[in-house]
């Protein structure tokens, strides 16, 4: 029998079958945060790859595990079968390598016509760099990203690998894919969504795209920490505590520049303007000395009843202790470390708790009959 994770169909995804080639990074995220929300998805993978017994994390939520040698003819035709049975597919190789195995998108969807079938790269299927090899640092640079990620004289900072992986990687293949299945009720027919992260990130940066230019406080240029919202200004900016911790503050309207100032116990009149940017450094420097008297936990108590936006930097370790995480249920422990819970949260179609990743395989002949 196949081994699945027993989801119950619940979700506002609950019966779409989705088809996940086994790869890193976005790829297997788009297919968490559909099994998250009811899908179930099938992750094929090469032979080997399942460790007996120990649960992968990057599989969680997965309908089934199938290993198959997509070499072989029979890895392949079974491959084929599943296709033919799916509504979406997920791959993440380089442009052409699906291809070469039999399985690109002219061959599933001569077998299946209504099958979306969702390519995720960082330099998308076709361009001068398509075939070129890079990871999500590489796919931001050459959006302007990057670069504009950093303090005043200092090199740009890798953002982690939230930016290009997940942010222009696998949401905006979700949002092809989601786009695609719409498309398909009026159409009754699949196609491809080529989602390559150049192309997400630079959609995720328009509101900076439209900043430049603009001849306000507002506006943006391209050196590095001299922007309202990059660390110049002394409102948007991070803030060492007496205990060597952090708080965040991003009072930017007026009535919250108010409040904050309040919380700091500093006078207005004693400062320049808010959207002075001549005075920004010494206001800065003000700011700083004041938020270094106390500790962290001591600003977070002073703010937390102010519409100040101020609020504490946790660190991974601390972050499910936040009393506001902890009542909405954002995290919890799932094989055997703390993940995130479903997103975003539906009044009537709401999903089931998610699911650890399967520990054994299935067999492919098994897997949706119904």
């Amino acid at each position: 029998m196949a081994t699945t994770t027993g989801r119950g169909g619940h979700g506002p995804l609950a019966g779409l079958k989705v088809l996940e080639f086994a790869g890193i990074g976005p790829g297997p995220h788009a297919a968490i945060l559909l099994a998250d929300l009811g899908a179930e998805v099938v992750r094929v993978q090469r032979p080997g790859t399942l460790r007996p017994g120990q649960a992968d994390r990057f599989a969680r939520g997965r309908h089934a595990l199938v290993e198959l040698d997509l070499k072989s003819e029979e890895g392949r035709a079974s491959a084929v079968e599943l296709i033919a049975r799916a509504d979406v597919l997920i791959e993440g190789f380089r442009p052409g390598v699906m291809e070469e195995l039999g399985l690109g998108p002219e061959v599933a969807l001569e077998r299946n016509p209504r099958l979306v079938y969702g390519r995720m790269t960082g330099w998308g299927q076709a361009g001068p760099w398509a075939a070129r090899a890079g990871h999500d640092i590489n796919y931001i640079s050459i959006t302007g990203v990057l670069n504009a990620i950093g303090r005043r004289g200092e090199k740009p900072v890798p953002p982690l690998n939230m930016v290009g992986d997940f942010g222009g990687g696998s949401m905006f293949l979700l949002f092809g894919i989601l786009a695609a299945l719409y498309e398909r009720n009026g159409s009754g027919l699949g196609q491809v969504v080529d989602a390559a992260m150049v192309d997400g990130v630079t959609a995720l940066s328009h509101f900076v795209w439209a900043l430049r230019g603009m001849p306000s406080v507002f506006g943006w240029n391209d050196e590095r920490g001299t922007n309202a919202l990059d660390s110049a200004a002394p409102f948007y900016d991070v803030y060492e505590t007496a205990d060597g911790r952090f708080m965040a503050v991003g009072a930017i309207e007026p009535q919250f520049y108010a409040e904050l100032l309040d919380g700091l116990g500093i006078d207005p009149a004693t400062l320049p303007p808010q959207h002075d940017r001549a005075h920004w450094p010494e206001t800065k420097q003000r700011f700083a000395e004041v938020f270094a008297s106390k500790t962290r936990d001591e600003w977070t108590e002073i703010f937390v009843g102010r519409d100040a936006c101020a609020t504490p930097v946790l660190s991974f370790a601390e972050a499910p202790s936040n009393e506001h995480l902890a009542a909405r249920g954002s995290l919890a422990e799932l094989d055997g470390t703390v993940q995130h819970t479903s997103a975003p949260r539906f009044s009537r179609s709401a999903p089931d708790a998610p699911t650890g990743a399967p520990t054994s395989l299935s067999t492919p002949a098994l897997i949706w009959r119904d």
